[in-house]
């Protein structure tokens, strides 16, 4: 018997499967890691053919609600964390406005030579050296990015004594070392995980992720960090907001 009635009408039969599965979803009929029920099983359940139950499917995989997985089935995804790229607020507080208790473990550390981007983006004379951070930031004990800063050695000596996994960066690079972030230019880009990137996020290798790369500045336009943080993409999507400025009537560039 089908547990939702579909009703012909404008609404197209997937999309209601959609809703109802979602909904389904929403309730906790089926928890992280269950498989769904068999896709003829389901067209049992709402009364239809294969065709709706598989493009509802669909449309819950492009969420990131489900995994499609060729030959095994449809399993159920975490629900995926919206990280604002926008915000001041930090990752700890962040975990805390959605219910989750934040960690961060400092995986590597040291003072090293640059390659030749990280040097350009920080603007660093030849033969200047950096900070190098290697952090994992943690939700409910679950790895969700994996950072790679860089901060130039010089303005910056003795970070490295301080408690890295404790501490806010922004806070001890302003209290300490009187640096003032007041703008960043970030570039997101879809990546596969290399093993290293992989191993310390818990995912498969070639799994894909967001890689976010970006450079902030202080007061004087100077570059203070250089970063790369990989995000898991079946745990977390970025946000941000643009405020936009027009004279009226005018009309935006990607207005077509």
């Amino acid at each position: 018997m089908a547990r939702y009635r579909l009703e012909a009408g404008p609404t197209p039969l997937h999309h209601q499967v959609y809703l109802d599965l979602s909904a389904a979803l929403n309730e906790g009929e089926w928890q992280v890691g269950d498989r769904l029920p068999p896709e003829r099983e389901l067209a049992r359940r709402y009364g239809c053919s294969l065709i709706p139950v598989r493009r509802a499917l669909d449309e819950l995989a492009r969420e990131g609600r489900v995994e499609r997985i060729r030959g095994r089935g449809t399993f159920v995804l975490h629900s995926r964390l919206e990280v604002d790229l926008g915000t001041s607020q930090s990752f700890a507080d962040l975990m805390h406005m959605h219910g989750m208790d934040p960690a961060t473990r400092l995986v590597k550390s040291g003072i090293e030579t640059p390659g030749e981007m990280v040097a350009a983006a920080l603007a660093l004379a030849a033969g200047a050296q950096v900070v190098y951070l290697e952090r994992l930031r943690i939700a409910n004990g679950e790895p969700l990015i994996l950072e790679q800063v860089y901060l130039p050695a010089d303005p910056f000596a003795g970070l490295l004594d301080h408690d890295l996994e404790r501490n806010s960066l922004y806070s001890l690079l302003g209290e300490h070392y009187g640096a003032r972030i007041v703008r960043a230019h970030e570039v997101i880009e879809p990546v596969r995980l290399r093993a290293h990137e992989a191993r310390l996020l818990d995912q498969p290798v070639e799994r894909p992720a967001m890689l976010v790369e970006g450079t902030a500045f202080g007061p004087g336009d100077e570059p203070i960090e250089f970063t790369r943080s990989y995000v898991r993409g079946d745990r977390a999507r970025l946000s941000f907001e643009l405020s936009i400025a027009r004279p009226p009537g005018s009309s935006l560039g990607r207005d077509m």
